[in-house]
């Protein structure tokens, strides 16, 4: 299959690349999260703060989903990584 075929068979199924962003909501700061995963999350521009109670919000297009964590140790200017644990 020559090159051109390949390339005209990709565009013409239009492809769609979602929004994604993930934001920690922490004692009225809206704080952008670069990456969620199990027990943890990173930030990019990390900042002093105590533990406490916290929310995520993940976004993708039109549509969000939003949960309740605790940050045990708070946030740390010093770490990009925050541990987070389940509200139950």
């Amino acid at each position: 299959m020559a090159m051109s075929t390949m390339g005209s068979m990709f565009s013409s199924h239009g492809g769609h690349s979602a929004d994604v962003r993930i934001t920690l909501l922490f004692g009225g700061y809206f704080i952008p999260v670069a990456q969620l995963g199990p027990g943890f999350l990173l930030l990019d521009a990390p900042a002093d703060l105590p533990p406490g109670p916290a929310s995520i919000v993940l976004r993708v297009d039109q549509s969000e989903r939003r949960w309740d964590v605790r940050l045990p140790n708070g946030i740390s200017a010093a770490s990009k990584r925050v541990a987070i644990t389940a509200c139950v």
